[in-house]
């Protein structure tokens, strides 16, 4: 790199092509600015390559094959075999067509697509080098979208053989025999639900005293009991020490213990039998000699090699860069995505762009939602959206809440699915107004934008009560449960006040 490079005048640098970082591309281009887009790897970043797209095709394939095991009890008799080989071309496929519809896009808008790493010169120079190469840009205003990567911890570093991140676990191109996954947070249940029913012999380990930690515990147990059904192994309260050869050391509340990483069995209570039905054949079929570790214990913010203090650029204790509400982090310089403060959703980055590119010109902004919606695509679902009654009452409201039960819809009964709930929580000072909705059950996923945009909106209960839903659906739930919430309930028996369990 040459000190005093002439650098290229750009009107709005954005960093990072992940979703709020070409989000903020493609809405800034719209609004008349010129744009150069730096990524270093490939557009659509984490999300669309290795990522949210990825995990949930290959869920898809997950749930697929585990008809077989769901299909007898209601009359269907079914055999499936697993070829991960082709169903990883099959995923590629799906991503490349995300990826080039984004690229088409950005070509579409005019945006310069620059590849390399960028790190800050001055506070308004940049430099991005690949390889031995290095250009420098003067920007006049900037967008920092770079996103985050996981976690490594210390005693089990990620050494791309036996000891993997999730990037590297949805590219698995065979089933293993054993899969051992530390950390139960929502990358972990979605990706050790999904291996069990591929038919690996699934074990999740979580220093928490339940899964999803962060979340509602009701919701955890209901994910619990259906994972442990399935043969998963859970061992909760649990503390990693490390590796021991072919054995992972760990220490829970009965002391410590060595779970081995290759064969059957898990290793704890929950292990059980490849699903019913599920013959494993085919050229990525379980090998019952083959075991890998999944370290998925969160993630880090992707802010330390900017050189953000050369441009004014503050960050908190976990690295994450300290915004104002219109996402300002210094003099013309704005961030969004996972090195922001809150949940590393790559929904919450793509709404952050939109204040970003409005502030950036000249605009007044800022990012209050009144929720973010978190799902978890494992099995059954979890979706939770704005204040639990805890969190309610803590901010002043005179909280009430009702569960309408699963197994009270005669949709999910007609799905065979009757695990779960639907949640609501409301204000009884403040006139009945929805603060939360929070769900457990196959489906619900697709109710989470209907809970949000009740609780943004300021709906009342009546409100939700009195729109009409159609049957049989769902999307029912979420009326009954704010009838019983008035306390008018039509299709369960009685009131069910939330217990916090």
């Amino acid at each position: 790199m040459v000190v005093g490079e002439v650098a290229t005048g750009v009107d709005l640098l954005v960093v990072g092509g992940g979703p709020g970082g070409y989000a903020a591309a493609l809405r800034a281009a719209a609004a008349g600015r010129t744009v150069t887009l730096v990524e270093r790897d490939r557009i659509g970043g984490v999300c669309l390559n290795v990522g949210c797209i990825p995990s949930k095709a290959l869920i898809h394939v997950a749930d697929t094959a585990g008809l077989a095991a769901e299909a007898a009890a209601i009359g269907v008799d079914l055999e499936a075999s697993v070829d991960l080989d082709r169903a990883q071309s099959w995923i590629g496929d799906v991503v490349g067509r995300l990826t080039g519809g984004v690229e088409q896009l950005l070509r579409d808008a005019g945006v310069t697509v620059v590849t390399g790493s960028a790190r800050f010169a001055t506070a308004r120079r940049v430099a991005v080098t690949s390889g031995d190469d290095a250009a420098f840009f003067e920007f006049g205003s900037m967008v920092l979208a770079t996103g985050s990567r996981p976690v490594e911890l210390a005693t089990l570093p990620f050494d791309g053989g036996r000891v993997l991140d999730s990037t590297a676990a949805l590219a698995l191109r065979r089933v293993p025999g054993q899969l051992t996954v530390v950390g139960g947070g929502y990358i972990g249940v979605e990706l050790g639900g999904a291996f069990a029913k591929l038919g690996s012999q699934v074990t999740i380990v979580e220093l928490a005293d339940q899964l999803l930690p962060g979340m509602p515990l009701g919701l955890a147990r209901v994910l619990e009991r259906a994972l442990r059904a399935r043969g998963v192994a859970i061992r909760l309260g649990t503390k990693v020490i490390g590796r021991d050869g072919d054995d992972l050391v760990v220490e829970g509340p009965t002391g410590e213990a060595r779970l081995p990483i290759d064969g059957a069995g898990g290793g704890g209570s929950g292990a059980g039998e490849p699903l019913r039905g599920h013959t494993g054949s085919g050229r990525g079929g379980p090998d019952a000699g083959e075991g890998f570790l999944v370290v998925a214990v969160g993630r880090r913010p992707n802010t330390d090699a900017l050189g953000l203090p050369g441009a004014g650029v503050r960050t908190d204790g976990d690295g994450r860069v300290v915004v104002a509400a219109d996402r300002r982090a210094a003099a013309d310089v704005y961030a969004i995505g996972d090195i922001t403060p809150g949940p590393a959703l790559a929904h919450k980055a793509t709404a952050e762009a939109e204040v970003a590119v409005t502030a950036a010109g000249g605009r007044r902004a800022a990012f209050d939602p009144a929720a973010i919606p978190a799902v978890v695509f494992s099995d059954p679902q979890v979706a939770t959206v704005g204040l639990t009654v805890e969190q309610a009452t803590e901010a002043g409201a005179v909280a009430t809440s009702f569960r309408f039960p699963l197994s009270a819809s005669g949709r999910a009964l007609a799905l065979a699915r009757p695990e779960g709930y639907v949640e609501i929580v409301a204000d009884r000072g403040g006139g009945g107004t929805v603060l939360g909705v929070h769900m457990v059950g196959a489906g619900v996923a697709e109710l989470a934008a209907e809970a949000a945009l009740a609780v943004e909106m300021g709906a009342t209960l009546e409100d939700v009560a009195l729109t009409i839903a159609p049957h049989p659906t769902l999307s029912e739930a979420l009326a009954e449960a704010a009838m019983g919430a008035l306390g008018r309930p039509l299709h369960v028996r009685r009131r069910k006040e939330n217990s916090g369990s």
